[in-house]
């Protein structure tokens, strides 16, 4: 849209069902996030496949919860709201802490002890929320919110919030406009089952409006350690380095079985190794710089891809469109960053010693080569 973009309830208004004339805008100017191509990573999942990658790690505190949150929070406001509380392994709870900070509203959060990445919970601290760690993981912190729901006048932020999937949806929007038309496969991480609830529920809505033409099959990924869809079962001590999808009995499991089912689609479990692997591929690769449970989605593409999944699919004029969304920014989770292979090189004060580690070619010291950087040199002095 023309001009400065005005944050998701303003830019989606005409779509947003539960907004009103009378609900208060909260927002940080969320959304308009970015799809970007992913070439080389698009070569290991076929000749005929185009990649792109929908950076919500780019939403004001860098995570795709933003886009419900404002939707969520300026509910509550309307409502006549005075707090809000969130259950968080992370991403929820910082942007629950930001949207009630700028709605002037206090935010309570309960996360599982020991279980959030340091960023997150940095963001969380300074936003002014109170933080509370139970002795249990998110299902436990998720009981106890809905507990202090049921017993107080306290809005529920979490995404059983439906207004929190309204927000959510507006980012199936964003990927067909931007492409001028649905993708023909849509990957994405799957914890609470929240964001591939909303994508399916965005993607229908503009079908059904005529905006787009078809569907999309729907991808979803979840640690292996914590696969309560794909196992078919609560687990009940969910284990993974992604933290963010780190549940073992999601809010929205039916909801995303559904739109599995509907769209013809699938939900598999990758390992850690997997996403570990696909964290730093798509670093080093596209120079993108996502959490580890954005890195579910690449693992899983990539994981499909070896198995020949792709080979067959023939999108529109010979190729496959496939978009994967990461959902939260590197930066959310420094140790994992710090933790994995590589690291800083110490060396002694000197060139020769850099450039041993480094291998570069020597620069030429005759011909038109170096002729053209002595010129360079020149300008520069």
């Amino acid at each position: 849209m023309a001009g400065a973009w005005p944050g998701v309830i303003e830019a989606h208004r005409n779509r947003l069902s539960c907004v009103t004339t009378d609900t208060p805008v909260v927002t940080l100017l969320e959304g308009g996030t970015p799809l970007i191509p992913a070439p080389r990573l698009a070569r290991r999942l076929g000749d005929h496949v185009d990649l792109y990658l929908k950076h919500e790690g780019l939403n004001p505190t860098a995570s795709f919860k933003d886009r419900g949150m404002t939707v969520a929070v300026s509910k509550a406001l309307e409502r006549g709201a005075t707090a809000g509380i969130c259950a968080s392994t992370g991403n929820t709870s910082a942007s629950a802490a930001a949207y009630c900070a700028r709605a002037g509203i206090q935010c309570a959060v309960i996360i599982p002890g020991g279980k959030i990445a340091q960023g997150k919970l940095a963001q969380v601290l300074r936003h002014g929320a109170k933080v509370f760690a139970v002795q249990g993981n998110f299902d436990a912190a998720l009981r106890m919110v809905r507990a202090i729901c049921s017993r107080t006048q306290v809005a529920l932020l979490n995404s059983l919030n439906p207004d929190r999937i309204e927000g959510q949806k507006t980012a199936a929007f964003e990927v067909c406009d931007s492409l001028g038309r649905a993708p023909d496969y849509h990957a994405l991480p799957v914890g609470n089952a929240g964001n591939i609830t909303s994508y399916w529920k965005g993607y229908r809505e503009y079908h059904a409006s005529g905006q787009i033409a078809a569907l999309p099959v729907m991808l979803g990924f979840q640690a292996a350690g914590a696969a309560p869809i794909v196992e078919d079962r609560i687990v009940e001590n969910p284990e993974t380095v992604a933290t963010a999808i780190r549940i073992g009995n999601p809010a929205r499991r039916e909801e995303a079985t559904r739109a599995r089912d509907e769209s013809g689609g699938l939900i598999q479990s990758v390992t850690d190794e997997e996403i570990l692997a696909a964290y730093q591929l798509l670093a080093s690769t596209e120079g993108i710089f996502a959490e580890p449970a954005s890195a579910a989605t690449v693992a899983g593409l990539c994981k499909l891809a070896a198995a020949g999944f792709f080979e067959s699919s023939c999108g529109r004029r010979g190729r496959t469109v496939v978009v994967g969304v990461l959902t939260g920014h590197g930066l959310k989770d420094p140790e994992t960053a710090l933790r994995v292979d590589g690291g800083v090189i110490d060396v002694p004060d000197s060139v020769d010693a850099v450039l041993e580690f480094l291998q570069l070619p020597e620069r030429p010291t005759t011909g038109a080569a170096a002729r053209a950087e002595d010129h360079c040199d020149s300008k520069t002095n």
